[in-house]
């Protein structure tokens, strides 16, 4: 019984941890990286699409993001989705071929980078204690039920808290280095 509680919570804290270091990913520190486009999606096709989706994305040099879209159809629709990023780039349009030079980090882009990852973060542990608390409640009704005692209970709350714990201490890992990333370039 707890086993399931126990799996469940885990593997709905584990894919908001992978989303979390997803959305960190994002947030340029410097240097151009195809993962810095992966929260941004496209109108494509009657549907929403991952840029990767639609075109080759490289880095040629650590300044500059090329995406090589495959259908000319596509190329208005990748543009706007990238002006309308909260990537502040610029995208220039070569034929089918998108350029997205990265400008120089300057602090106060840098300070808004640090205040959009302290945001990111704050809001995945509010994830996290959001399925913790589901989790409690769940061993709380299996106890009103009298399908275990009050020290089952308090033994299964406990082992939830630290899963909880772990989980938060990942997060601010996570950000403590995305800190560290955006401080030192």
């Amino acid at each position: 019984m707890f086993d399931q509680i126990e799996n469940d919570i885990i593997s709905r804290m584990d894919s908001s941890i992978q989303s979390y270091r997803s959305d960190m990913q994002g947030i340029r520190a410097g240097r151009a990286s195809p993962s810095m486009l992966d929260s941004i999606k496209i109108d494509a096709y009657g549907q929403k699409m991952n840029i990767n989706q639609i075109g080759n994305i490289t880095t040629p040099d650590p300044r500059t993001i090329n995406i090589d879209v495959w259908d000319n159809t596509n190329v208005p629709f990748v543009e706007k989705a990238l002006r309308e990023s909260d990537l502040g780039i610029n995208p220039m349009t070569e034929g089918n071929l998108i350029r997205l030079p990265l400008p120089q980090l300057t602090e106060e882009r840098r300070s808004e980078f640090l205040k959009m990852a302290g945001k990111i973060s704050e809001n995945s542990k509010v994830a996290i204690r959001n399925i913790r608390r589901d989790g409690i409640e769940r061993i709380k009704k299996i106890e009103k039920d009298k399908e275990i005692g009050q020290d089952d209970s308090k033994k299964y709350q406990s082992i939830i808290e630290e899963i909880t714990s772990k989980r938060i201490s990942e997060i601010d890992s996570i950000l403590k280095s995305k800190e560290e990333d955006l401080k030192k370039i």
